[in-house]
């Protein structure tokens, strides 16, 4: 009883204990996720669109970025744009006459970085999705002369949402996870908190098994979240059935 006692002390409220700093954390890993998810919604969505291109080099382009960031390892895209991202910030500064290193802010980072891996996935599942509608419905639209745009906006986006659901929900785990290697560049989200605070207290059992809770209640959360919306997709296809 007195360990747990201890334990609850460590990670709680109170005067010692780091339960602040570590939900300030979950809330940093939660934000950088989710601007890095919608920014690799957005990305995706134009790859995806080229892949499906009838342009030759549209069509390549758009394979070549799912190819390549699919076959190296996330933390080397963290690296590249962490470095990489100072030194065109620098470049840039130099042409408006600074002369001086301009760092590339950590959230900023994580939101690019995560977003450039994530649409190599989501536009993966995107294009899978676009491919599962029916060409049935797309010539009974054109039957009764519906508009392109109009058949894009009624009948196109509302089946690939449906399809693309389960596996954007996948993706999004995904990219929770990946959250942890932002930590590299001194966001201070669960996996550094934890880091830090094993460090100060020589306890590291403790915090590890701690962040690891915190990422299974964010986990466990998002699944209800995307289990809600995959339900809501699929509401119209079980009245037809």
């Amino acid at each position: 009883m007195d360990a747990i006692k201890n334990y609850v002390e460590l990670v709680g409220f109170g005067q010692e204990g780091w339960g602040g700093l570590l939900l300030s954390a979950m809330m940093m890993t939660i934000a950088v996720s989710v601007s890095g998810f919608l920014t690799g919604s957005v990305l995706g969505t134009i790859v995806a669109s080229m892949k499906l291109s009838s342009i030759g080099p549209l069509r390549w382009i758009g394979g070549s970025y799912t190819t390549v960031l699919r076959g190296v390892p996330d933390l080397l895209v963290v690296y590249l744009f962490y470095f990489g991202g100072g030194a065109f910030l620098s470049y840039i500064g130099a042409f408006a006459g600074y002369d001086g290193y301009i760092g590339m802010p950590a959230f900023l980072t994580g939101t690019v970085a995560l977003g450039v891996v994530s649409a190599a996935y989501q536009a993966e599942v995107l294009r899978g999705a676009y491919r599962a509608v029916s060409r049935g419905e797309l010539e009974a639209a054109d039957s009764v002369g519906m508009r392109p745009w109009r058949k894009f906006r009624r009948i196109v986006v509302p089946l690939v949402l449906r399809y693309a659901t389960p596996g954007l929900g996948n993706t999004w785990q995904l990219v929770l996870k990946e959250s942890a290697l932002i930590s590299v560049t001194g966001l201070v989200e669960i996996l550094r908190q934890s880091q830090i605070a094993a460090g100060s207290t020589r306890k590291p059992f403790e915090f590890y098994l701690t962040a690891l809770v915190l990422y299974l209640v964010i986990t466990w959360a998002s699944s209800l979240l995307f289990g809600r919306l995959e339900n809501r997709a699929m509401r119209g296809f079980r009245r037809a059935a």
